[in-house]
């Protein structure tokens, strides 16, 4: 029994209990909640429904909890229910119904863990999105990880899920992009307001080689030369990098577009037709204020040129035009203001904001030794995807980004991420993975097969957390995607390790010596085989590999 199993039952039989008092049925919760209490002595599950439910009744929660408690027990499945505190209702599973799940598991395989809550969601999920001006850093790296993780479990969950990278060609750092690149061809210093780092030279040279006569064209053709090969160059590379590093979008959307399709001057007549865009000093500006901004925005300025809010807003259009009723922006920790501005644009243009949904993603700093470092010496002072990979490899880069909420600053530890010990937390999770393959290698030498027979055997408190441990997968999938947390798989997945080491301590799975292969030696392989599908599953699901060796 899956503990959103066990919710259904507690449900079923509180809606009786209900209504064989007399009371107002009407008024039991959709969904009752179900959690693991913090000690094994206090049940398998808890409940605190008494609680939620009682003074809707108009009846104590404790007495409540009292009635429930005694219907509980008497249900299918299980072995006791107890009153705790005000009114929790704690449970125990019978053995049976318990080691279902593993049932559930081995039959679901790969599926376990997925859902169709989200069927219907059509969502785009732009992340990453750096200008084509230099590599990845460290920011963009994280969102490489982060986004790509919650793409998958979005779509685990039953969502329509579009990766989207915003190509930004267009506007000023474009330009700065291009006149550096003719400097470093033409062996002359970095303009004041452009980008340096070795990577510059390479791309200048690339260029050289690619057309030889950039050199000797007049100076408007040359900087056109530079600036389209050069971000064409720069982008394969950032393309490059994304997939080496598991991360790969199905639509790359230029900002450009907006721009020359007549998208943003669309929206802009739009905006002035429904009154949500005004003029002020020779500016128009959009009455973001009217739709929760802190202040209104400029969308064309004074100049005649458009603001770079203006492109933001045919995105959105162009994302709704494309039938996406959700649209996720993952963005760094500069862009706060982008939150109230983007809902503000959705609703302007007379859209619910709740179709605009923006993520802020926090710092990474890189410590060694205990200390922040530089380790890029190819861009400078900055650290960029490939400088991460090449220290730890993709699965640590990965795991290390994924692990911590988006929210939080993190500190990304290179010396622990590079031993194989239980304090790096990527090894810990993936070693126990592997631990279980050599397991079933054994196993196949030993002649033991699995079996789902004797299940009833599983009786040791090790083996009843292990099992417990893996039916919260399904739930931690859905949590995580609800909340857009793809950081709760991989906390889960540490558990879960740390749960299948513990049991693997106290209960031996295969005969040893001339011990007869017994039921109780199937049964734990059986449990073992189950915990390994959920381990490759999550592993999968935040694009980590599951090795069968270490």
């Amino acid at each position: 029994m899956t503990p959103a199993d066990l919710a259904a039952l507690l449900r079923a039989v509180t809606l009786t209990v209900v209504r064989d008092r007399g009371l107002d049925e009407n008024l039991v919760p959709d969904s009752v909640v179900v959690e693991r209490p913090r000690h094994a002595d206090h049940g398998d599950y808890s409940t605190n429904v008494a609680l939620q439910l009682g003074k809707r009744l108009g009846v104590a929660p404790r007495e409540l909890a009292g009635w429930l408690a005694e219907a509980f027990a008497g249900a299918e499945g299980i072995a006791k229910s107890e009153i705790a505190g005000p009114g929790f209702v704690n449970i125990w599973l019978g053995a049976a119904a318990q080691n279902t799940v593993m049932k559930t598991v081995l039959e679901q395989g790969e599926s376990y863990g997925r859902g169709k809550e989200l069927a219907g969601s059509i969502i785009n999920l732009e992340f990453v999105s750096a200008n084509p001006t230099g590599p990845i850093h460290l920011g963009g790296t994280r969102w490489a990880a982060v986004g790509d993780a919650l793409g998958r479990v979005l779509a685990a969950r039953g969502a329509d899920v579009t990766r989207e990278y915003y190509f930004n060609d267009h506007g000023a750092q474009i330009d700065r992009f291009a006149r550096s690149l003719e400097a470093a061809a033409l062996g002359n210093p970095t303009p004041e307001d452009g980008y340096a780092g070795d990577y510059i030279a390479d791309i200048a040279a690339q260029v050289v080689a690619k057309v030889p006569d950039v050199l000797s064209q007049p100076v408007a053709d040359r900087l056109e030369t530079f600036r389209s090969i050069g971000v064409d160059l720069m982008f394969d590379h950032i393309k490059q990098s994304l997939h080496d590093f598991g991360t790969d979008f199905d639509v790359y959307t230029h900002e450009d577009k907006m721009f020359a399709t007549g998208l943003v001057d669309e929206c802009i007549e739009q905006l002035k037709g429904n009154g949500n865009l005004y003029e002020n000093d020779g500016a128009w500006w959009l009455k973001s204020t009217d739709f929760g901004d802190d202040k209104d925005r400029v969308v064309i300025k004074s100049d005649g040129n458009a603001a770079y809010i203006a492109g933001d807003i045919a995105y959105y259009r162009d994302k709704r035009n494309r039938g996406f009723n959700l649209c996720i922006y993952m963005l760094g920790a500069d862009h706060h203001g982008y939150v109230s501005r983007l809902k503000a644009a959705a609703a302007a243009l007379g859209d619910d904001p709740a179709t605009v949904e923006v993520l802020i993603g926090q710092m990474v700093n890189l410590v060694k030794d205990g200390k922040p470092v530089r380790m890029s010496k190819r861009a400078g002072t900055v650290i960029t995807l490939d400088d991460l990979v090449d220290a730890v490899g993709v699965d640590g880069a990965r795991y290390s980004l994924i692990r911590s909420s988006v929210d939080v600053n993190i500190d990304i530890d290179l010396d622990l991420l590079t031993k194989q010990s239980n304090d790096n937390p990527v090894y810990y999770v993936q070693y126990a993975h592997a631990r279980m393959s050599a397991l079933a290698r054994n196993a196949a030498d030993l002649g033991v097969v699995s079996s789902l027979d004797h299940l009833d055997l599983l009786d040791d408190p090790a083996e009843g957390e292990l099992i417990r441990t893996i039916g919260d997968f399904d739930e931690v999938v859905a949590t995580a995607a609800t909340l857009r947390e793809p950081h709760r798989v991989c906390r889960y997945l540490e558990v879960l390790a740390g749960t299948y080491h513990r049991f693997y301590a106290k209960c031996r799975v295969l005969p040893q010596g001339d011990e007869e292969v017994a039921d109780i030696h199937r049964a734990r392989l059986a449990l073992c085989e189950a915990t390994r599908q959920v381990l490759a599953n999550g592993l999968g699901l935040v694009g980590v590999s599951a090795p069968e060796q270490m």
